[in-house]
């Protein structure tokens, strides 16, 4: 871990896969406990058409950005569906059920838990 006050995070060689996306993408870490960071986390989450991440659920709150294309999230609790689009941001309850699925150009999208859900990086070494 770093003890350096100020870190700049620059784009890794080897991206951090995370086992966050069901079908259609991938899913990288790019603030997370194993950059040390202890409370935020950053993901970029990539979409094809079609794509969708697993059905996510965090003990915290979650913030999600559309950075490109347009995306559904589903609220996995009651089944609500809200349609996002470049620009739009989501805000998701702690312990709340969401996931993501890609429009027709797919989607970037950036965002995560915050502080970090130890249950994404159990296969990581932080």
């Amino acid at each position: 871990m770093s003890e350096d006050r100020v870190q700049v995070v620059r784009g890794s060689a080897e991206p951090v896969p995370l086992p966050l996306i069901a079908s259609g993408g991938e899913a990288l870490a790019v603030v997370w406990p194993g950059v040390g960071s202890q409370h935020r986390s950053l993901h970029r989450l990539l979409l094809e058409p079609g794509g969708r991440t697993i059905d996510l659920q965090h003990p915290s709150e979650s913030v999600y950005y559309v950075r490109a294309g347009s995306v559904t999230v589903t609220d996995g609790d009651d089944g609500a569906q809200h349609a996002l689009v470049e620009g739009s941001m989501v805000h998701v309850d702690p312990s709340t059920a969401h996931r993501f699925e890609a429009g027709a150009d797919g989607a970037e999208i950036v965002g995560g838990p915050c502080p970090p859900d130890p249950s994404i990086y159990e296969s990581r070494e932080v």
